[in-house]
C-alpha cells in the first residue's frame, strides 16, 4: 500500500503548508519540511492510516494539537483528489488524524496486484551501485556445521529480498582459506598422509577434519612442529609451487563438499576467500599509516579505537600487523572493506556492505568498521552493516551438540529433517489410505524437511538465540513451514475446484476499475488489507534486515485466509462475489509463493 501512502502523504503535506504557510516557509529556509508523520493505524478500528504530526507541531506553532489537526482536516475537505482516496478523516484524542481508505480504492488496488507479477513491489531505479552480502563463510578443511546454518540461510534470504527489489547483489562467501592453519595441516599431512597433498580426494573431508585436529594438537604442544608449520606458511605466502599445489588441493576438496550443501539448500554464492585479499594487505597498512592512525605498541602495529564522543575507547586496539610481521583476520577484513567500496576496476564500487555473522563477532566488526571509516574508505552515503545472529540451541537451552558432545554437522541435520518428514508423510498417507509414488513422497519429504529447517531459523528474530526442535518445526500447525506450504496447496485446490483462479476479476473493466471486484464481508476486507501490506513488508526487510518480519507477515496472511475461507462461501457464492473471492484466493497464493520464494523456500502443488 506504499503507493497509496505516498499519495496520502502528499495531500497531507499540501494541507499542512496551506494551513500554516509561514511555518512551511521557515522549514524550507532551514532545509527541512513540515512532517505529517503518516503511518499505519495502530488499531484496525482507527482506519488504515494515522497522521500524528499535529502533536509534534504544537510547540513550534504554539497551538493546541487538536486545533492544528482541525486546520489540516478542513483543508483536506476542500481537496477533491483526497476525497477520492479517503472517507472523511476523523480527529481522535489530542490531535491524531485517522484515515480510512474508500472501499473502491482498496478493491482497485487488489485489481492492480492481480495484474502485476511483482505484486505491487516497486523496483529501485536501475543502474545503482551493488550491495555486497557477505555470508556463510566456512573454513577450508573443516566440515560445515550447524553454526554455519544461520549465516547461510539468513544471508541468502536477505540477498533474495535485495535482488527482488532490483539491487545488483554480490553474494560473497568469505571462506577461511589462508593463514597459519594451512601451515599446520600441510606439515602434518606431509608426515601422515602425503597422498592427500598430491592426489585429489585421496581422503574424504571427514578425515581431513580429523587430521586438522591432530595438527592443531601438535602445534600447541610441539615447538619443533610449530616452527616447521610457520616456515610452511612463509612458503605458501611467498608462492612456493609445491606448497601452493598442496593448498589448492585442500581448498578444491572442501569447496566440492560445501557446494553439495549449497546445492541442496538452493544457495548461490560467489567465493572470495581470505586469500583473495592477500595482495592488498600491505596497502591497508600504508593507508592507515598515511592517515596517521597507525601506532606501534609492543612491536605490533595497531589502531586505537575511539568512544562515541571522540575520546579514547576502553576497547582493545585493532591489531593490523602482529609483532612477528604477520597479518591477521582484522587486516584481511579491512582489506575486504577497502576493496568492496573502492571504485572499479580497483574494487566492487559498492555503496552498501552487509556482514551476516554470529553476534559473538560484534565487537570485532565494530572495531574494524570504525577503523575503515576513520581511514576514509567509506564513501559518502555508504553503508557498512553487521547483521548479528544468536546461537542455535538444543531444546534444553544449551548449545546444540550431538550426544557425544560434538558440534552437529550440517549435512546430518538436514538428513534427519528429511528423514523425519518422510516418516511422518508415510504415516499420514497410511492413515488416509492414500497410495502415492515414491517420487512424490521423496519430493514432498525433501521440500518440506528443508523448508522446515530454513523457516524455523528465519521466523525467529535473528538477534536472539533459538531452540532447535524437529517436532516443532515439522508441525502442521503454528508458525511453521509445513503450515504455510499446506495453505498454498489448499488455495491451489480451491482454484482448481472453482474452474479458474480469479484472473477475470483483474480483466473485467480493467484492473483500474473499482467495479471489477466487489467485497462486502469483514473477513474479505481484513484479507484485502493484509495482502496490500506486502510491498511495505518487503521494503521493511530491505531496510531493517530482519527476515522474521516477512515470516510473521506470511503467517498472519495464512491465518486471515483460513478465517476468510472458513467463514465466507467462495465456490458456492453468487456472482460477482464468487469471482471476486476467487481473485482473493489467487492473490493470496501468489503472495505466499513469492514471500516463501524470497525466504528460499519452494512451494508444492500437492502434499
Amino acid at each position: 500500500m506504499l503507493r497509496i501512502a505516498h499519495a496520502l502523504n502528499s495531500h497531507l503535506l499540501g494541507a499542512l503548508e496551506s494551513a500554516f504557510p509561514e511555518a512551511a516557509a521557515a522549514a524550507r529556509e532551514a532545509g527541512t519540511a513540515l512532517d505529517p508523520q503518516l503511518g499505519p493505524a495502530s488499531k484496525p478500528e482507527f482506519g488504515d492510516f494515522q497522521a500524528n504530526g499535529s502533536l509534534a507541531l504544537a510547540r513550534p506553532l504554539r497551538l493546541a494539537p487538536r486545533a492544528i489537526a482541525t486546520a489540516i482536516v478542513d483543508r483536506l475537505a476542500a481537496d477533491p483528489d483526497f476525497g477520492a482516496l479517503c472517507l472523511p478523516p476523523q480527529i481522535a484524542g489530542p490531535g491524531f488524524i485517522n484515515l480510512t481508505l474508500r472501499p473502491e480504492v482498496l478493491a482497485a488496488e487488489v485489481g492492480r496486484r492481480l495484474a502485476d507479477p511483482r505484486l505491487g513491489v516497486e523496483p529501485v531505479a536501475p543502474g545503482g551501485a551493488p550491495v555486497v552480502v557477505d555470508f556463510s563463510s566456512p573454513n577450508i578443511a573443516k566440515e560445515m556445521h550447524v553454526g554455519h546454518l544461520r549465516s547461510t540461510i539468513i544471508g541468502d534470504a536477505l540477498a533474495r529480498v535485495l535482488e527482488f527489489r532490483g539491487h545488483p547483489v554480490l553474494r560473497l562467501n568469505h571462506v577461511g582459506d589462508w593463514g597459519t592453519q594451512f601451515g599446520m595441516l600441510i606439515t602434518h599431512l606431509k608426515q601422515v598422509a602425503p597422498e592427500a597433498l598430491d592426489t585429489a580426494d585421496a581422503v574424504d573431508l571427514g578425515d581431513l577434519v580429523a587430521f586438522y585436529r591432530q595438527a592443531k594438537a601438535r602445534f600447541d604442544s610441539d615447538e619443533a612442529f610449530q616452527t616447521t608449520s610457520r616456515e610452511e606458511v612463509v612458503k605458501l605466502q611467498s608462492g612456493d609451487p609445491i606448497s601452493r599445489r598442496c593448498w589448492q588441493l585442500l581448498c578444491d576438496q572442501s569447496r566440492r563438499e560445501f557446494q553439495r550443501l549449497y546445492d541442496r539448500l538452493d544457495i548461490r554464492l560467489d567465493e572470495r576467500g581470505e586469500s583473495f585479499y592477500n595482495p592488498y594487505l600491505e596497502a591497508v597498512v600504508a593507508d592507515l599509516a598515511a592517515a596517521g592512525l597507525l601506532v606501534s605498541d609492543g612491536g605490533a602495529e595497531c589502531v586505537f579505537l575511539e568512544a562515541d564522543d571522540g575520546t579514547a575507547s576502553q576497547a582493545p586496539p585493532v591489531i593490523v600487523r602482529k609483532s612477528d610481521g604477520g597479518f591477521n583476520y582484522a587486516t584481511t577484513d579491512l582489506a575486504a572493506i577497502r576493496y568492496r567500496f573502492a571504485a572499479p576496476p580497483d574494487g566492487d564500487g559498492a555503496r552498501r556492505v552487509i556482514y551476516v555473522t554470529d553476534a559473538g563477532q560484534a565487537s570485532h566488526f565494530a572495531g574494524v568498521f570504525q577503523v575503515a571509516r576513520r581511514a576514509g574508505w567509506i564513501p559518502e552515503g555508504g553503508r557498512l552493516e553487521h547483521v548479528p545472529f544468536g546461537l542455535v540451541q538444543g531444546e534444553d537451552g544449551k548449545k546444540l551438540k550431538t550426544r557425544a558432545g560434538d558440534t552437529v554437522r550440517l549435512k546430518e541435520l538436514l538428513d534427519e529433517a528429511v528423514e523425519r518428514c518422510d516418516a511422518d508423510l508415510r504415516r499420514r498417507l497410511e492413515e488416509e489410505g492414500r497410495q502415492e509414488e515414491e517420487a512424490f513422497i521423496s519430493e514432498v519429504a525433501t521440500t518440506v524437511g528443508l523448508a522446515a529447517v530454513k523457516y524455523a531459523d528465519l521466523s525467529t528474530n535473528r538477534i536472539t538465540n533459538y531452540q532447535f526442535s524437529f517436532d516443532r518445526m515439522l508441525a502442521l500447525s503454528g508458525n511453521t513451514a509445513p503450515y504455510l506450504l499446506y495453505a498454498v496447496v489448499r488455495i491451489a485446490g480451491i482454484a482448481r475446484k472453482g474452474g479458474g483462479d480469479g484472473e477475470d476479476a483483474a480483466g473485467t473493466g480493467g484492473p483500474e476499475s473499482p467495479a471489477s471486484l466487489t467485497f462486502s464481508e469483514p473477513q474479505e476486507w481484513a484479507l484485502v488489507r493484509q495482502l496490500l501490506q506486502f510491498d511495505a513488508v518487503i521494503q521493511e526487510v530491505e531496510e531493517e534486515l530482519l527476515p522474521n518480519r516477512l515470516c510473521s507477515y506470511l503467517f498472519e496472511l495464512c491465518q486471515l485466509f483460513n478465517r476468510f475461507y472458513d467463514q465466507v462461501p467462495v465456490l458456492r457464492a453468487e456472482e460477482p462475489a464468487r469471482t471476486s473471492r476467487l481473485a482473493l484466493c489467487r492473490l493470496s497464493a501468489d503472495t505466499l509463493k513469492q514471500g516463501l520464494g524470497l525466504l528460499g523456500i519452494p512451494t508444492l502443488e500437492r502434499m
